[in-house]
């Protein structure tokens, strides 16, 4: 039951509890003062009516009389006021519906300027209840939302900033020394020991950047994504299908017409990631890699399978981790960890879900679940 429903049913059950209180204290001073009426009457006639005789039928005659008529007037009080109470009741329910519904109408507002913040938390951290009204529980619990809506904003603008000035402070040295290094392993006269100092030193060098890249795009994906556009998932699996370079890993792809709706990059990004990691965590030789897209009952998805180590289903959850890898044999991966966290996080912004299952023969299933393009026009993020 809502708060309103059980409110009137308060309110009514009071009213109801009253009325048969007041209609019972009624019934005995209505019993009490008419047995006094009926006894005064005889007595002011002249004691007992003609032909009345004690100890004859007379006197039966005259008390059942008296009877008849205390209990036609205690039935005509019950039923009467059964009715006046029944209407008294519903007429209070229907009053006490509106009454509480008026109460609760601040409370209505608080909700709904909720829902807005959490449909779109980006844009509606700087929306503000600015309940007006005097200051009781109500209104005291609209300034502290408020309040806290206040913070909440101020925190995610010093993130916003700190990704900003992360991503140029980061990236800078880092191109810098990548440049220094290029051009001191390409001179005429660099030693061979130089030169492969160099590519060691290159190799970190990129290793770095792409750490800093994925943890400023994970810090953007776990913001929920405001601007959306149409984006077919079968065209983002031919694009980074055809991407992949030629090697030992065989990749194919079942690319069906998936519609969705979200940011085109952070979906090719999230595709991306699921293909290089299917490529990356794979046997030396012989592996292979089947992307597949298209549409099921619950929305699209992007299914990635491949070859590779065994992976017991308990390690699973944390994979999705940041930084965390299974066994021994990813640990001398080139990546830095972040390849499912990302996958993840770009899932949750679009308003879909990941799970990955362990194949039989060693390897992953990895499956991404996005709402299709009709589903988030109807429920926007």
């Amino acid at each position: 039951m809502t708060i309103r429903a059980r409110l009137t049913l308060v309110y009514g059950g009071m009213l109801l509890a009253g009325g048969l209180l007041v209609l019972g204290i009624t019934y005995l001073l209505f019993s009490q003062r008419l047995g006094n009426q009926l006894f005064i009457g005889n007595r002011v006639n002249g004691g007992e009516p003609p032909g009345f005789t004690p100890g004859t039928s007379g006197e039966t005659m005259v008390n059942e009389i008296q009877g008849e008529v205390t209990n036609s007037a205690r039935q005509a009080l019950f039923a009467q006021g059964g009715i006046a109470l029944a209407v008294v009741v519903i007429i209070g329910l229907a009053f006490s519906w509106l009454i509480a519904g008026r109460l609760l109408q601040p409370l209505h507002r608080v909700t709904e300027t909720a829902r807005r913040i959490a449909g779109a938390p980006d844009r509606g951290l700087h929306e503000r209840i600015a309940l007006e009204g005097p200051y009781d529980e109500v209104k005291e619990l609209a300034d502290t939302f408020d309040l806290m809506i206040a913070r909440l904003d101020k925190s995610f603008d010093v993130q916003r900033r700190f990704i900003a000035n992360a991503s140029h402070e980061l990236r800078t040295p880092l191109t810098l020394n990548r440049t220094l290094l290029e051009v001191t392993t390409d001179a005429a006269d660099a030693s061979p020991e130089l030169r492969q100092l160099g590519q060691t030193l290159l190799a970190v060098n990129a290793r770095h950047e792409r750490l800093i890249d994925g943890l400023l795009l994970l810090a953007r994906s776990e913001r929920a994504v405001a601007d959306r556009s149409y984006v077919d998932l079968a065209d983002v699996v031919a694009h980074v299908a055809a991407q992949v370079p030629a090697g030992a890993v065989q990749v194919s792809t079942v690319a069906e017409e998936a519609p969705a709706t979200g940011n085109a990059v952070l979906l090719e990004r999230l595709v991306h990631n699921l293909v290089e990691n299917g490529v990356r965590h794979n046997l030396p030789s012989g592996g292979w890699v089947r992307v597949e897209s298209g549409t099921r009952p619950d929305g699209v998805f992007v299914s990635v399978s491949n070859t590779g180590p065994l992976v017991p289903r308990y390690d699973i959850p944390e994979l999705f981790e940041p930084f965390r890898r299974h066994g021994p044999e990813r640990s001398a991966s080139a990546g830095a960890g972040l390849g499912l966290s990302i996958v993840r996080a770009v899932a949750l912004a679009h308003g879909g879900k990941v799970f990955a299952d362990p194949r039989d023969g060693g390897g992953l299933t990895v499956t991404v679940i996005l709402p299709t393009a009709s589903q988030s026009s109807e429920n926007p993020t």
